[in-house]
């Protein structure tokens, strides 16, 4: 199986990250934080240096770098743990479900406002003008995507970062699709938010991600209960990371998100981004020349690609080139509202995403059956 669904999550997996998962698991699998001996100490020991090294890579602070589950725990934190009684937020037209479905469960209990923000993807300029129009008094927070995860668009994130400060709201960014092969740093973009995932652009296991804050803002907890510190006080300890991080965490998790950001960082983020966008590329220019099979256009760059044959549901095309051997996601990808911008909520799209591992000739490869699929010599 030729897999092109790093989108969803990347596979396969550095050496790296499988040996610090094992080698967690089998040396020093104790809790971190819950113990005073050596096991317990050294697995803390791992969980602070994972954290140490996320937070140097996107230019944290280490104490405001908290564990996650995923990009989408991140998210609600942020969301819900910040906004207050009355808040107006605004979001763009090509966000993902893990922050439209948040924001419509705090609408529909009438805690906040939101609207979305068009994304002209072939204009800059027309975008960020969407945004500011949508800026009122109550207006307290811009949190958008980094890069959609349906059709790869580049949002220009430096100028909406401007676009607040200038009218002094917090900024949150998802970055589900960029984290790890983008250049992210906190206090150059201006971030009070980063929400990413463990398991995507920085090749970690599945079930890990981070929130990193702003010394701006110090989100409400939406869990509570042990954190290892002040185990003898009723209430949740107010300092960072503990304040958000009950309960166990994911060791194991956890050291191979550290390993895989070691892995990206050896690598360098643009190297990985310029591969990507060479295998991209390709696929566009081969399926330029065959009849039949649609391609959408991103605002900038491109790691990722979305593609639709004619006549045919995303499901079915998807379900074809599983029997020629590839891994692609088909449908809508989680993302009513990036469909409805590029006005394909009809059929969904099929979506091709490489990853590090990728290589040219697999893109040849995909290329040759998709032209099969869409000469119907393949049903």
């Amino acid at each position: 199986m030729i897999y092109f669904d790093n989108a969803a999550t990347t596979f396969p997996k550095p050496d790296c990250v499988h040996c610090a998962v094992m080698d967690s698991l089998r040396c020093f699998a104790a809790n971190p934080g819950r113990a005073g001996h050596r096991l317990s100490a050294r697995a803390a020991e791992h969980v602070f240096e994972a954290r140490e090294s996320l937070a140097s890579f996107f230019g944290g602070k280490t104490e405001r770098t908290v564990f996650m589950l995923n990009c989408t725990h991140a998210i609600n934190f942020a969301l819900k743990g910040v906004l207050r009684q009355g808040d107006h937020v605004i979001i763009s037209s090509l966000e993902h479900n893990a922050v439209l479905r948040p924001l419509e469960a705090m609408k529909e209990a009438g805690t906040i406002t939101f609207d979305v923000a068009r994304v002209e993807p072939q204009s800059e300029r027309q975008t960020l003008e969407n945004v500011r129009s949508l800026i009122r008094p109550e207006t307290r927070l811009l949190f958008m995507t980094h890069v959609s995860n349906v059709f790869g668009t580049v949002l220009p994130v430096t100028a909406l970062s401007a676009l607040a400060q200038k009218h002094g709201l917090l900024f949150g960014l998802d970055a589900a699709q960029s984290a790890g092969v983008y250049d992210l740093d906190m206090e150059t973009l201006g971030l009070d938010f980063l929400c990413l995932p463990g398991h995507k652009g920085l090749y970690g296991p599945m079930g890990t991600g981070a929130l990193l804050l702003s010394d701006r803002v110090t989100p409400r907890t939406l869990i509570e209960g042990g954190t290892g510190s002040l185990s003898l006080q009723r209430k949740q300890p107010a300092f960072l990371p503990d304040a958000l991080e009950s309960g166990t965490l994911n060791l194991s998790g956890i050291c191979g998100l550290g390993a895989g950001v070691s892995f990206v960082r050896r690598i360098g983020a643009a190297a990985i981004r310029s591969h990507e966008e060479a295998l991209i590329r390709l696929l566009r220019e081969d399926l330029s020349v065959i009849p039949g099979v649609e391609t959408f256009e991103q605002m900038a760059g491109g790691t990722l690609l979305s593609l639709r044959v004619a006549g045919q549901a995303a499901e079915e095309t998807g379900r074809l080139l599983d029997r020629c051997g590839f891994a692609v996601r088909a449908g809508y990808h989680c993302a009513a509202l990036a469909h409805t911008t590029y006005g394909t909520a009809d059929t969904g799209t099929v979506r091709v995403s490489p990853s590090v591992f990728s290589t040219k000739n697999q893109i040849k490869n995909l290329s040759f059956s998709l032209n099969q699929i869409a000469l119907r010599k393949i049903i």
